[in-house]
């Protein structure tokens, strides 16, 4: 269960640290999937519905950036998606009826892993309302050298802001952005952040000899119900099912309006996305 203080951090800052989530054997067992799920694929050579590789290498390569939709596609990660533990903290941030929406595996290898810039999550997937919280389980021990989360704190609470250029959706924040205002959210292998859809955050490239894995699960509340927006909606509600409470059936709505990301042209993923821009 999440504490009083960190139910009082997310709402404040639009996340909050849980140390120790994960036992260290239940993080090595994730990490020994993974291996598995990676093992034998190339850039030239994988499975792009489950895997996204690392670009800047030959052809035989086999360095991974991303594994899509484990909680989909994996026992261990499915279980870990409905886990009692994990569902009652969820239900503190969103109440009692939950939707899983999304899941992910960022990689981040050794002195190459991909940076993501700043972009608030919402932008992506707009819903008619606020309550969609991210949980971020760190795999391995996560610094600012081998590319830990950045959030900047309290942004939540004020409008989305601007992620397109010349009416096309570029993936990011492309007004200035407040670095100043960042944080490192630095953590042991085991722990996880829950954080709000509309907290801008980003992560740096991985320029340590330490890989930096982490896996991200999305949830939202039963009556957040998607904009539509063309096929991007189909795909990112492919995986949507309920793991807590009833099904409802009438939205609730507490935005009044919001950008629709509009793209140019079908992308793979963020990155892909963010590399265009």
């Amino acid at each position: 269960m999440l504490t009083t203080e960190q139910i009082a951090q997310y709402q404040r800052d639009g996340y909050t640290f849980f140390p120790g989530f994960l036992s260290s054997e239940e993080a090595v067992a994730l990490l020994s999937d993974i291996e598995s799920i990676c093992a034998g694929n190339t850039l030239a050579k994988h499975d792009k519905s489950r895997l996204e590789m690392e670009p800047s290498q030959p052809p035989d390569g086999a360095t991974v950036r991303r594994v899509y939709e484990p909680c989909t596609y994996y026992l261990r990660f499915h279980a870990l998606s409905e886990s009692e533990q994990l569902l009652r903290c969820v239900e503190q941030l969103l109440g009692s009826n939950l939707l899983f929406h999304y899941s992910k595996i960022n990689m981040k290898p050794p002195a190459i892993g991909s940076v993501v810039e700043w972009h608030q999550d919402l932008a992506y997937y707009p819903l008619t309302n606020h309550d969609s919280v991210a949980v971020l389980f760190y795999l391995d021990d996560a610094t600012s050298s081998n590319g830990c989360l950045q959030v900047i704190p309290g942004c939540h609470r004020a409008p989305l802001l601007n992620h397109t250029r010349d009416g096309f959706f570029q993936g990011r924040i492309t007004d200035p952005v407040d670095t100043s205002r960042g944080l490192y959210v630095e953590g042991r292998a085991g722990s996880a952040i829950f954080m709000h859809c509309m907290t801008p955050h980003a992560s740096t490239t991985n320029t340590s000899s330490l890989p930096r894995r982490t896996l991200i699960l999305s949830y939202r509340a039963a009556d957040a119900f998607p904009i539509y927006v063309g096929p991007v909606t189909l795909d990112a509600e492919a995986h949507v099912r309920l793991v807590r409470g009833r099904q409802l059936n009438v939205a609730r709505c507490s935005i009044t309006e919001f950008p629709i990301p509009k793209q140019q042209r079908k992308t793979a993923s963020l990155y892909e996305l963010q590399e265009m821009s």
